[in-house]
């Protein structure tokens, strides 16, 4: 039996390696559709679905999709540098949540999850939001920051678990897969 990890995020790649896991990795080529309203919850679990729906034979594949929530809006990826700063500007000094959808497909079954955490950034200021864009950093990441690289130090509070913002909750992830390959 062997896992797959069906994104090409590397930090979702360095989460598994460090819980112990041996997997393959392996993109997803399932589309990302806009958020259609109601729970993100909802919306992250399906898209983790259909990462997770590609595979086969005696694989077990583990997708998984994380949307950032402010008062009810969803920021996914920015598309530009700008949509990115604009993501920043109306985060600082704000709390949001993170949601991570998590699926796993194994024996033509998918099982799927969400975990949510809540963050609070300090108030940023225009010249912090400025360089860190153009870093670069932001562009693929929901919400257009990375908790795990330089936006750490724009993070006041974390209320939940840090996997799940960076884009895969270990403790769901080890619910949703067969027993022998869960962790302790």
């Amino acid at each position: 039996m062997r896992l797959v990890l069906a994104s090409s995020s590397p930090r979702r790649a360095s989460l598994l390696r460090a819980a112990g896991y041996d997997f393959d990795v392996r993109p997803s080529g399932a589309e990302e559709w806009p958020f259609p309203g109601g729970d993100p919850a909802g919306y992250t679990e399906a898209l983790a679905q259909a990462k997770a729906a590609e595979g086969g034979g005696d694989e077990v594949v583990v997708g998984a999709d994380t949307v950032v929530v402010l008062d009810g809006s969803v920021l996914g990826k920015p598309a530009d540098a700008a949509d990115a700063a604009a993501m920043l500007r109306r985060l600082s000094g704000r709390t949001h949540e993170v949601v991570t959808g998590v699926a796993v497909r194994h024996d033509g079954e998918i099982r799927s999850g969400h975990a949510r955490t809540r963050l609070t950034l300090r108030v940023l200021e225009e010249d912090e939001i400025s360089a860190y864009v153009d870093t670069g950093e932001p562009l693929d990441k929901a919400g257009g920051y990375g908790y795990q690289g330089g936006a750490a130090r724009f993070v006041t509070r974390l209320e939940g678990d840090a996997d799940t913002v960076i884009g895969l909750p270990l403790a769901l992830l080890r619910e949703l897969l067969p027993p022998e390959l869960r962790r302790a």
